[in-house]
């Protein structure tokens, strides 16, 4: 643990799952108190989506895994979409890491689904979760960071943002709208010594990838498995592999550091020379 972030507390929603726990992990070892939630007690694709939602157990399994690095800890229920619900998970991540100076907007799904074949049910769960839930987290934790002069807030954001994928029209337009976001806070943030950043990855190996490329699969009917599918996207990378949640994580902890408090409004994509 290097303690370079000592003394903060960060917040990070779909942080009991992929590149949220990843990024919860890596602060924690930098010295901040962290406080993880993601929905919890959903069977995964109730509509359709890819998220990977995760059993109460893992709640247990991850303050644990978490408390290794000796700092304060809080997980627990936290859906994104829903204003009270994010009250009541804010209130006790206060009261066990402190106030939140650090915010990581990494709640997010997808779903394979063409623009014409979309509900209005799924459509509006995507955007409600990447791009809505994004906003109403920044909306609740945004003042006090200004009110302290010191704030991070980085957004989990996608290629997806600035380039278009077939049968994904809603993960794109709620990427897209994060970006958009993004620039706002951080000019809103700017003079108050608040920072706001996207991180725009491509393929991340976790468990929502391998629930979307399944999607993929089922959707194609081409007889590949999933391990063929997940090689041919490796293949595609001009580094012949896929960016794993770590990566993601160590450029998060740069950004939460002094170091980074010059980076604001920028959108940082971590692709491996790939386009998509």
């Amino acid at each position: 643990m290097t303690g370079r972030l000592k003394g903060r507390s960060a917040v990070i929603t779909g942080g009991l799952t992929g590149q949220g726990l990843a990024i919860a992990e890596a602060l924690a070892a930098e010295g901040a108190n962290v406080a993880v939630g993601s929905f919890v007690r959903e069977a995964a694709g109730r509509l359709g989506d890819a998220a990977a939602y995760p059993d109460p157990q893992e709640i247990v399994e991850v303050r644990e895994r978490l408390a290794a690095a000796g700092t304060a800890v809080y997980a627990g229920h936290l859906d994104v979409r829903d204003s009270e619900a994010i009250e009541q998970f804010v209130s006790a991540a206060e009261a066990a890491c402190g106030p939140a100076d650090i915010l990581v907007n990494a709640a997010g799904t997808t779903a394979e689904q063409p623009v014409a074949g979309h509900s209005d049910e799924l459509w509006l769960k995507i955007i409600d979760t990447n791009l809505n839930g994004a906003f109403r987290m920044t909306r609740r934790l945004l003042p006090g960071m200004i009110g302290s002069k010191w704030g991070r807030i980085i957004n989990i954001g996608s290629t997806a943002a600035t380039v278009g994928w077939k049968d994904n029209p809603a993960y794109c337009a709620s990427k897209s709208g994060l970006l958009g976001l993004t620039r706002c806070v951080a000019l809103e943030g700017a003079p108050h010594g608040v920072t706001c950043v996207m991180i725009s990855p491509t393929w991340v190996e976790t468990e929502l990838m391998r629930r979307n490329v399944q999607q993929v699969v089922e959707r194609e009917g081409m007889g590949r498995t999933m391990e063929e599918a997940m090689s041919d996207i490796a293949a595609q990378n001009p580094q012949n592999r896929i960016i794993q949640p770590d990566e993601i994580a160590a450029l998060a902890a740069f950004l939460c550091g002094e170091g980074a408090r010059g980076i604001t409004m920028e959108n940082i994509q971590v692709t491996g020379g790939a386009l998509w």
